[in-house]
């Protein structure tokens, strides 16, 4: 029974203690030098009384006595370790100030990538590579781009940053940058009158746009209206011309029967005194029979006005 609690004892301590211990060992192994891990991306640049030992940018874990020979073990006491990102970095300069061709003040803005070439130019060949690279990118952008006629600076983007880049590249290379991709991502007027002067032109233009479409739809509508009148006005007379016609044939084929036309005249002419409104006097011949007292008395009040069929 006691040894079974003296081995839970211990094994308690050791699942304790043993993290620690193992934290505390790999620390003084890396302090004095014995192994180091490199991440990826990135590169490590040991420093000893202002000499360079050496350049690991391997990822993985490293014997450094391998590498380093024997100082190594003092590197990390009397020596330094710069870590450097090797990775690309992005950067973007805003309404960098250029003039055209006319005279108008522009604003470019420019984006570039850029990363570590070569460590040692980049740690002791300038104090500070990447804003000695944005002032270089800025200069570029004024030497190579002022002095371009507007339409070429607002339309050729990519050989204006083709030019900026042929530029700044072997200046870059001389700090250890590698400069990337560029390019030319804005281009806009400086000025704020001028602008305001370029929004009112637009807003007048376009007025003037509407304008002529409402106008040119107006007069299509007048085009279709008078066009649909004319053609109208041609058929209603065509009917009235062959309303004539029409009438006549009915006339004759009525005029084949004596009694017929005699009939049709006599109503016609009544119908005609009637809607007259005059007073009629009637003296029937003797002996001859009429039409005309039997349609009177069929014919409605005096105060209603009597419509008979049309004929025409």
């Amino acid at each position: 029974m006691i040894n079974l609690i003296t081995f839970l004892t211990a094994a308690m301590i050791t699942f304790i203690f043993a993290p620690v211990i193992i934290a505390v060992t790999l620390g003084l192994a890396r302090l004095f030098g014995l192994y180091t891990t490199v991440q990826e991306g990135t590169c490590h640049v040991y420093v000893l009384f202002g000499n360079v030992l050496g350049v690991i940018s391997e990822p993985g874990l490293h014997f450094l006595p391998g590498r380093l020979g024997a100082a190594a073990f003092v590197v990390r006491l009397l020596g330094e370790r710069k870590v450097l990102d090797m990775r690309l970095n992005q950067r973007y300069l805003r309404s960098q100030p250029v003039n055209s061709e006319e005279g108008a003040p522009m604003g470019i803005g420019v984006w570039y990538e850029m990363a570590i070439s070569d460590p040692i130019a980049y740690l002791f060949r300038n104090t500070d590579p990447e804003g000695s690279l944005a002032a270089n990118v800025s200069n570029a952008v004024v030497r190579t781009l002022s002095n371009m006629p507007l339409a070429e600076m607002l339309e050729n983007r990519h050989a204006m940053s083709q030019a900026v880049r042929a530029e700044v590249s072997p200046k870059s290379m001389e700090w250890g940058y590698r400069l990337g991709s560029v390019y030319v991502r804005k281009v806009h007027f400086r000025d704020a009158g001028m602008i305001r002067q370029i929004e009112a032109k637009v807003v007048n233009r376009l007025r003037q746009v509407t304008s002529a479409i409402l106008q040119d739809g107006a007069n299509q509508v007048s085009i279709i209206t008078s066009t649909a009148e004319r053609q109208a006005a041609i058929a209603f007379a065509q009917a009235q011309a062959i309303r004539p016609q029409i009438l006549g044939k009915a006339l004759n084929a009525i005029n084949t029967d004596r009694e017929v036309a005699e009939a049709l005249f006599t109503i016609l002419e009544t119908q005609n005194l009637i809607e007259g409104g005059a007073k009629v006097t009637l003296i029937p011949r003797l002996n001859e029979p009429s039409l005309l007292p039997d349609l009177l008395a069929a014919a409605p009040p005096a105060n209603h006005t009597a419509r008979a069929p049309s004929t025409g």
